[in-house]
């Protein structure tokens, strides 16, 4: 029986099952869709970060300082180094993507196979970097102060390098109270409920330590080098404001404190590059997704590899805004 299909009067116009649109079709033109809104959603938050720093400029933590560690290199001062890595694998990603998109134009399904695996694999490496950078920044290096108004403390030797807590501090002796048979015995500290050491033992440590000084958030500019420094006060200044400011004892990052500065921060770097890994991710879930598919064969008797262009679409699109990010937290 033959189907018969009722006339609409747009045949041959653009739209009406006629000419497509800049010759793309219905699915690359929904990814296209799909990239320009995800592309505003990143701008408003790229956005609303950059206001932020500006309004808190003058205490905003210096990224040389905060993303300075490199696998397996303890107590080396890398800055930068293996995030410039992490965006590196990121970019050759995006090149594989290319080659297994040319591949499939050229109907060669083991090179489709073979480029989008090590896309995949490339995409699982800056994953699991961006999950190793994230417990580096949540466990902190050096440990700090805050004072009551919210602002850190940070403790520097007499030429200006950063001193960590475990180096002049000691562990004293913790009051215990029994909360009865079922409930087990439960330290009791002075408000730092997760930290390491109390503030009474911060501040025998600093007392004990004649050539310590205390590094505030307030950044200046030094007139001899150009570069961005933070503010270290005197010995005498240094003992009234831990003796009689300081408040608490923080160690790390999370979405209240932030042991390098303006708490902002944190919760622009969790959400930020958070947001930005679940993209990731989702790519290359999609990926591996379209290799079992090249795998079985699927493209192939479809005649038409436009599956993996799409989600190479995606994909680029991840790269390029992993770009403008880098850029914002890392470089400015």
């Amino acid at each position: 029986m033959e189907t018969t299909v009722a006339a609409t009067g747009t045949e041959g116009q653009k739209w009406g099952g006629g000419t497509r649109p800049l010759n793309a079709s219905y699915g690359k033109m929904m990814m296209w869709f799909f990239i320009l809104s995800d592309a505003l959603t990143f701008s408003g938050f790229l956005a609303a970060y950059g206001f932020s720093r500006f309004k808190f400029i003058e205490e905003w933590p210096i990224a040389d300082e905060v993303f300075n560690h490199f696998p397996f290199m303890h107590g080396v001062d890398a800055p930068m180094f293996y995030v410039a890595l992490m965006t590196f694998i990121l970019i050759g990603s995006s090149v594989t993507m290319v080659l297994a998109v040319d591949a499939g134009h050229h109907m060669n399904r083991k090179k489709v196979a073979f480029y989008l695996l090590l896309t995949v694999i490339g995409g699982l490496i800056f994953v699991g970097s961006q999950a190793w950078e994230w417990k580096n920044f949540i466990a902190g290096e050096y440990g700090a102060v805050k004072t009551k108004g919210g602002k850190i403390l940070q403790f520097v030797d007499a030429q200006g390098e950063r001193v960590a807590l475990e180096e002049f501090v000691s562990v004293g002796p913790r009051e215990v109270t029994p909360y009865g048979d079922s409930e087990g015995i439960w330290y009791q500290s002075s408000g730092a409920e997760n930290a390491t050491y109390t503030l009474a033992e911060v501040q025998q440590g600093f007392a004990a330590r004649p050539d310590l000084l205390i590094r505030t958030q307030q950044i200046i500019v030094n007139e001899e080098t150009g570069a961005s420094e933070k503010t270290i006060l005197s010995r005498e200044e240094s003992q009234f404001k831990l003796e009689n400011q300081a408040v608490s004892v923080v160690e790390g990052a999370n979405l209240t404190e932030n042991e390098y500065g303006a708490p902002l921060f944190a919760d622009f770097f969790f959400f930020i590059t958070g947001f930005h890994g679940f993209h990731v991710f989702s790519g290359v879930i999609f990926n591996l997704i379209i290799f079992f598919n090249v795998l079985l064969g699927t493209y192939e008797r479809r005649g038409s590899y436009e599956m993996v262009e799409k989600v190479g679409l995606y994909w680029h699109f991840v790269d390029l805004v992993w770009v403008f990010v880098f850029t914002f937290f890392y470089l400015v």
